[in-house]
């Protein structure tokens, strides 16, 4: 089985309420999206069950009434859609942080009620980041639930990254990513909550690169909390990190130094990457030189069918490869 865990839903009034005609998201206008598009879609790329969230910004844009009453209307569809084609889809929740209070409240919605499979958050929400203290009573609920936790890039609420004239999508959301996964292992909320299975979009930015850094800031030992945390290194190997747009050979070397290859779910970023690129993306797991046949499964499918059990069942070769580890 192939499981896109990177894949987004843009239905229409979501794109109504977030469009900025003069800034689109990353630098450029996705594909009009549809689910009879996307089921066409994943059939060409032989993808079989796509795990649907919104993408930047998310639902919160400054007004917190409507952040949450547009989260409801996502999520009310995404559960639909689901629901419509089980075979085919999965669902990740999304809650408008910062708004602790409602994000809270549609968290339980979304979970208990509408069923969906996980939560997407972004790196940051109109600027507060992921390692916030403002944020603790939002990540105490995660934990609590176990949740798996997808997260996406936001732009950078500074202006002065988005002064050099070139797309988000090239330097700034990488970069943003880098800056959260930083400050969610500084301040401990990592440690804070073991049970929280996090995954990182687009291969964690540039983090596995800077994973010597990384050890060297551990190795000085000057960021309090560190007995608390452990080392970055451990921290790699415990989060998730997805191929959307990084499904390069270097890249897959990278990870699986860096995190494992258990560690890695493909994704693909449909519909905002070129459609013709993102049907290739799973043909460059299969070509890549620098994975074996076992290691390509578990890329495409086998690692998200562990993280997602109540969705999935684990492959008969995941489910041996974990008996034979365990002895």
């Amino acid at each position: 089985m192939t499981i896109d865990t990177h894949h987004h839903m843009l239905p229409d009034f979501f794109w109504r309420e977030t469009d900025n005609a003069h800034a689109p998201v990353g630098g450029l206008a996705p594909l009009r999206w549809s689910t009879e598009a996307t089921l066409s879609f994943m059939d060409d790329a032989g993808i079989d069950v796509a795990v649907v969230s919104l993408s930047t910004p998310g639902v919160h844009t400054g007004d917190s009434a409507k952040a949450s009453a547009l989260a409801r209307r996502c999520n009310e569809f995404a559960a639909e859609l689901v629901h419509a084609r089980p075979d085919r889809f999965a669902g990740f929740a999304c809650i408008p942080l910062p708004d602790v209070d409602a994000s809270l409240e549609e968290l339980s919605y979304a979970i208990d009620v509408l069923g969906l499979d996980g939560v997407v958050l972004f790196t940051n929400s109109n600027g507060v980041y992921l390692g916030d203290a403002a944020l603790e009573a939002v990540f105490e609920e995660l934990e609590r639930r176990q949740a798996v936790v997808f997260v996406h890039p936001n732009p950078s609420p500074d202006a002065v990254a988005h002064s050099l004239g070139l797309p988000d999508n090239l330097l700034d959301f990488p970069t943003d990513t880098n800056r959260a996964v930083a400050q969610m292992h500084y301040t401990n909320r990592f440690a804070r909550t073991p049970n929280v299975k996090y995954i990182f979009s687009h291969a964690g930015g540039s983090i596995p690169y800077l994973a010597a850094r990384f050890a060297i800031i551990d190795e000085m030992g000057f960021i309090a909390g560190a007995e608390q945390r452990g080392a970055a290194a451990d921290m790699f190997r415990r989060v998730y990190w997805d191929t959307a747009l990084a499904a390069s050979d270097p890249v897959l070397r990278m990870l699986s130094d860096v995190a494992g290859i258990n560690q890695v779910l493909y994704g693909t970023d449909f519909p905002y990457l070129r459609r013709d690129l993102a049907v290739s993306s799973k043909q460059r797991i299969l070509q890549s030189t620098e994975l074996n046949d076992s290691e390509r499964r578990a890329i495409l499918g086998g690692n998200a069918s562990r993280l997602l059990p109540r969705r999935f069942r684990p492959s008969r070769n995941v489910a041996s490869e974990e008996s034979k580890n365990a002895t």
